[in-house]
């Protein structure tokens, strides 16, 4: 398609901007012209959301309806993974509505959205709907969603690669399906600037997976960006923590130096420790704000809005505001420790400028030399081009059994007719009639070992074989507990005149005592009372600890852990290492050995009247904790009396009384078949997997009208069930579904699998009498598991420079 083919006043409104209708604008409108379904992956700033609206506005615009009327109703629904980026997409999107004079009605909604206005859209819709998955699944539970989806003509998923592969992305691919069967002539658009195989995601955002049914769109190339490493001025490269606080000195004179800079962490705990210690910092009173998912709707919506009008010199977030967030007047994005994967990365460093035609700039701040060893790794997977991301997996039997219900909710089904509609998107692709039969059994009774009881009973089958609620209840009930986002249980955190903070965890909550002082959302507060599911809270200006969360660690990716094991033996690369860092790889390689791409590093030596041995594994933390559960076990049964273990990213030291004097029998791959089998059925993760299907699947209710069950009642329920279960049912599809998420998010088996096959081809064992340079960042952990991260860097720091005397000194005479 020419500029030519573009609606005469949408090329004027371009022009009057100075700019120009870009090729990969062009071909997303010559696909949806053409009937095509499109996949669109291209820069960031280089205008995706556009090019994916692009059609919309078109079918709108007065030249190509000429004497005709606008489209009425529903036309367009853009789903993105973040509830801050529809609401920043709503922004940009009226702009060019409103000055090229379109008659379109643009609206957002989301689980913050006010209930009337969520029941007004469904009688009197917007012509385009900035939406969720979750929120998205709930519309077609209702009644009207026949009637409201019939005439969608266009359905734009932006950030793809945030959400396809997980749980999120099997809700909203049955939910494509759907729609396509409501609406046929629908067309869908995915919009992504980090994929690494965008034939995968092309194929999930298929019908059916008919690859000749989607246009694949590149982007045109923008500018390089500018990533630069943050190195210490006077001091050395920290040997431990993950906080990086050493840097805030050097960064807030980067935030003076820049209008506006963004501030990632990667975790909730870390942006209220880092915004305080900039806070602490701030003598010249620079407006400084703090973004993050647990902070209330109104908290966020002043921090985006400041953003948005430029108020802010530095904001500190999480990964809340990752994803296609448009501040074109960033001119610097920070990311705090490592990045964990060059394309998350890249989709942060694409938050700075967020324009095409000039470069993105990054600064990363390693929190320690492992982490500057992935900065750097990171930095050279971005300067290359190179992508990493995750592999696509069978959808999920409770997503699945989610969407069985919300359908069932809209109306009465048949089986077969569901079943193909099903079918037809990726993740259900291999779904037969048996496994459909089950899983609609068991949104119908619980199962065979809960048939019994009338509480599981959600859906009957008719004379008719026609699927339909056992009772009307179950709609309202469904509605109030469906979603797939199960964070742990939170309480509302008040002060006395109603005004919200935010949330904090249950579990952190249950630790507190009147008088007790925390800090939240930049503010020092003192609790008065829990009550209910508040937290009441009073300012104060007492010191106060930082709130704790659970969940899973952000992973290391395969990809970035390959480039840090190819580096350490890369001894000619060595020399654009700051001298500390090169120094602490050249006492290693002279005192012990250091880790390949295609070898197994394991030492062992004594500490402190202890037996240490580590494995340098690079297979991420949840892979390292599963295989420290696993080892000491094996430890144990082999008489080598275990003591304990601590894991982090890249490798895992275990300690005991007696010397492990060869390794190869601990890391046998027998180990993740029985072992791991029964590790896992007697541990609290399959229990946790368990809790977690049944209460995504719709096995246990989190919401009753008026009243929510703590997450110590949840758990209570999902164990009983659990034990049921396993005793008179264990081939549950609950437990199936369990099953898999265990071994796929809490143990990383496939990398743990991997790793073993290492070890049996190429283990280098080597036996020394101290700790080894390469020792010191994870041997400074010991004991500090349950510590949050960043809570006590000084000591760590302290203990990693005495273990590092041990580790860089041979015969009393210091090597560096």
């Amino acid at each position: 398609m020419s500029a030519e083919d573009i609606p005469p006043e949408i090329a004027e409104w371009f022009d009057g901007r100075g700019w120009r209708v870009r090729r990969h604008q062009a071909e997303m409108l010559a696909a949806s012209d053409a009937g095509k379904h499109a996949m669109l992956v291209a820069d960031t700033g280089a205008g995706k959301t556009l090019a994916g609206f692009l059609p919309t506005l078109a079918d709108f615009s007065p030249s190509r309806i000429g004497d005709g009327k606008p489209p009425q109703g529903l036309h367009t629904l853009y789903v993105s993974p973040l509830k801050a980026l529809a609401h920043d997409v709503q922004r940009n999107l009226l702009t060019p509505i409103e000055e090229i004079g379109l008659d379109i009605r643009v609206e957002t909604r989301s689980g913050d959205t006010p209930s009337d206005r969520k029941r007004r859209q469904r009688s009197r819709p917007p012509n385009v709907l900035l939406t969720t998955p979750e929120s998205l699944h709930l519309l077609l539970s209702y009644e009207d969603s026949f009637s409201l989806f019939a005439g969608l003509k266009r359905v734009v998923v932006d950030e793809i690669h945030a959400f396809a592969t997980q749980k999120r992305g099997d809700l909203l691919a049955v939910a494509l399906s759907r729609l396509q069967a409501i609406a046929p002539d629908m067309q869908r658009a995915a919009l992504s600037a980090t994929v690494a195989d965008p034939e995968a995601f092309r194929s999930w955002i298929a019908p059916w997976g008919d690859l000749d049914a989607v246009d694949l769109v590149t982007g045109e190339a923008g500018a390089e960006p500018q990533v630069e490493i943050l190195l210490p001025e006077e001091e050395r490269v920290p040997w431990g923590g993950h906080a990086a606080t050493w840097s805030i000195p050097q960064l807030y004179e980067r935030i003076k130096a820049n209008n506006t800079t963004l501030i990632f962490t990667n975790t909730r705990f870390l942006a209220e420790y880092i915004f305080q210690h900039l806070w602490d910092a701030n003598e010249d009173k620079l407006p400084i704000g703090i973004h993050h998912g647990s902070l209330s709707k109104e908290a966020r919506r002043k921090v985006e809005g400041a953003m948005a009008r430029g108020e802010l010199r530095a904001l500190v977030c999480t990964a809340s505001l990752d994803l296609g967030v448009d501040w074109g007047d960033i001119d610097l994005v920070v990311q705090m420790g490592a990045p964990k994967g060059s394309s998350r990365l890249l989709q942060r460093i694409g938050r700075a400028n967020h324009r095409l035609d000039q470069p993105s700039r990054a600064l990363l701040v390693p929190g320690n030399r492992f982490e500057f060893l992935e900065a750097t790794a990171a930095r050279e997977a971005v300067d290359e081009g190179k992508r990493d991301g995750e592999d696509f997996r069978r959808g999920g039997l409770d997503v699945l059994a989610q969407h069985i219900m919300a359908c069932a909710c809209a109306a009465p089904f048949d089986e077969a007719e569901l079943l193909s509609q099903v079918r037809s998107c990726l993740p259900y692709a291999s779904v037969d009639q048996e496994l459909f039969g089950r899983v609609i059994e068991f949104v119908a009774t619980g199962g065979y070992a809960l048939r019994a009881y009338d509480k599981f009973k959600r859906i009957v089958r008719g004379k008719d074989g026609v699927w339909r609620l056992a009772h009307p209840e179950q709609a309202h009930r469904h509605r109030m507990n469906a979603g797939i986002i199960l964070d742990a249980e939170m309480l509302d955190v008040r002060f006395r005149n109603g005004r919200s903070l935010g949330r904090v965890e249950e579990r952190f909550a249950a630790s507190l005592r009147p008088g007790d002082t925390f800090q939240f959302a930049g503010v020092n507060v003192e609790v008065e009372q829990l009550k209910d599911m508040e937290l009441i809270v009073r300012g104060s200006s007492k010191a106060a600890m930082i709130p704790s969360y659970g969940g899973l660690r952000m992973p290391l990716t395969t990809h970035l852990a390959d480039r840090v094991r190819a580096m350490l033996t890369d001894r000619a690369g060595w020399a654009r290492f700051p001298d500390d860092v090169r120094e602490w790889l050249e006492v290693q390689d002279w005192r012990s050995k250091l880790p390949g791409p295609d070898n197994l590093l394991v030492e062992s030596f004594p500490h402190a009247g202890r037996e240490y041995i580590v494995f340098y594994t690079f297979v991420g933390w949840n892979a390292n904790q599963s295989l420290g559960m696993l080892v000491t076990k094996r430890m144990e049964d082999m008489g080598l009396m275990p003591g304990a273990f601590v894991a982090n990213d890249y490798s895992l030291a275990v300690w005991g009384l007696k010397p492990v004097e060869d390794p190869a029998p601990l890391l046998s791959p027998d180990i993740l078949t029985d072992e791991f089998i029964d590790w896992v059925q007697d541990s609290h993760l399959l229990r946790r997997a368990f809790r977690e299907v049944a209460v995504i699947g719709g096995l246990v209710e989190r919401q009753h009208p008026g009243k929510r069950k703590s997450g110590r009642q949840v758990t209570f329920s999902t164990d009983l069930i659990y034990d049921v279960l396993r005793k008179y049912e264990p081939d549950h599809v609950l437990i199936e579904a369990a099953w898999a998420d265990a071994r796929a998010n809490m143990t990383d088996i496939g990398r743990l699998g991997d790793l073993l096959d290492t070890a049996a081809e190429k283990l280098d064992h080597v036996v020394l009498d101290r700790v080894s340079p390469l020792a010191v960042p994870v041997m400074v952990m010991i004991g500090r598991e349950s510590v949050p991260q960043g809570a006590q860097d000084d000591e760590l720091l302290l203990e990693a420079e005495t273990l590092a005397g041990a580790a860089m000194r041979v015969d009393g005479v210091a090597e560096v």
